[in-house]
């Protein structure tokens, strides 16, 4: 059984507290289902804990929301958007739902519909960072990028949401705008206020890889040195060895980069997580890429285009779209079955 360690202490003693003073309370019911499903990743049980909650509490959206998690996570996807479209009906003007439902949508390549529920989201709260970016992520993916751009002038070093921070950092890197996605980086790294040092280290990998991708090989080798040298000083046990592979990728340690690539992959393995799993191995093929690999970096993009998932690098699944545009994948250009892949039709 996998264990998500991020949190999962805090998340257990919250729950035991909440068991001791009312543990067949609705509240409490829910509280242990989210754990089982995020932190101990027993969907089964996970279920079954959502079910009783439901009979307590029929028209609470909360849980066709929770079970609609837990399907994505299984791979179930036809189920998950039912459940998301049933968590709507009892509650249509909740942005967080709406948010779901996109980004289910999306993680299908269904965009057109995806697109909808973000609208209707933007239509609740105008002008919302996280929602104009991951509606900007859309129109990337199908290589929309004047539509993108509209909605992203806000966003800037200081802006909190990561994700719409990184759907800026993509924007500029598919338009190839790389000495501005340097200098946003590195204003970011300058003036922001970071959680932990942890998070900071994730914008120095993204910075050291944005400095190799602009040509300048030793600015971004002293940058990764620091990012992994940060990663490595983690003493809780939950190494991000996502970013540290890409960091050692850089700085052109090939085998220790793909040791921690695949690292990463068997400590979130897909078969455990439909949803999230994947873009362990969307992270694999960005470090082939880097460090030479090119056939296998292929294979892999081959399955992942086809997959259903949700992409930390993209805010969305990686398309033949952004295969084309992303110069990321500019050493594989020349290969005819990437060329190949490409030009395969959304489905």
């Amino acid at each position: 059984m996998t264990v998500r360690p991020f949190g999962a202490m805090q998340q257990k003693k919250a729950l035991d507290n909440a068991q001791k003073l009312k543990p067949d309370s609705p509240e409490t019911l829910l509280a242990l289902g989210y754990y089982e499903y995020w932190v101990l990743a027993d969907y089964g049980a996970a279920k079954t804990t959502f079910g009783r909650v439901s009979k307590i509490l029929p028209g609470n959206s909360d849980v066709p929301r929770a079970l609609g998690g837990v399907a994505r996570l299984e791979g179930q996807w036809d189920e998950s958007i039912a459940y998301s479209e049933q968590a709507l009906a009892l509650d249509p003007h909740n942005v967080e739902l709406l948010m779901v439902a996109a980004q289910a949508y999306a993680g299908l390549r269904r965009f057109p519909a995806a697109l909808k529920f973000y609208d209707r989201a933007l239509d609740i709260v105008p002008n919302d960072p996280d929602l104009m970016a991951a509606t900007a992520s859309i129109y990337q993916a199908q290589g929309k990028l004047q539509e993108a751009a509209r909605l992203l002038p806000q966003i800037n070093e200081q802006t909190t949401p990561a994700e719409a921070f990184r759907v800026k950092i993509t924007q500029m890197r598919l338009e190839r705008r790389f000495d501005e996605a340097v200098h946003l980086l590195q204003t970011r790294l300058a003036q922001f206020r970071f959680f932990s040092a942890v998070e900071k280290s994730e914008y120095q990998a993204m910075l050291s890889f944005h400095l190799y991708l602009f040509g300048d090989k030793a600015g971004a080798s002293l940058i990764a040195k620091q990012a992994r040298d940060e990663i490595e000083s983690q003493l809780d046990g939950s190494l991000d060895w996502s970013n540290l592979a890409l960091a050692n990728a850089v700085i052109g340690e090939k085998d220790s980069a793909l040791e921690h690539a695949e690292r990463a992959m068997m400590l979130y393995p897909t078969n455990k997580d439909r949803w999230n799993g994947p873009a362990r191995e969307e992270n694999l093929a960005l470090i082939q890429t880097i460090v030479g690999e090119n056939s296998r970096a292929i294979s892999t993009l081959t399955k992942l285009v086809r997959t259903p998932y949700y992409s930390w690098l993209y805010g969305g699944p990686v398309t033949p779209v952004l295969l084309r545009l992303d110069p990321i994948w500019d050493p594989l250009r020349a290969d005819p079955a990437f060329q190949k892949l490409c030009e395969e039709k959304q489905p």
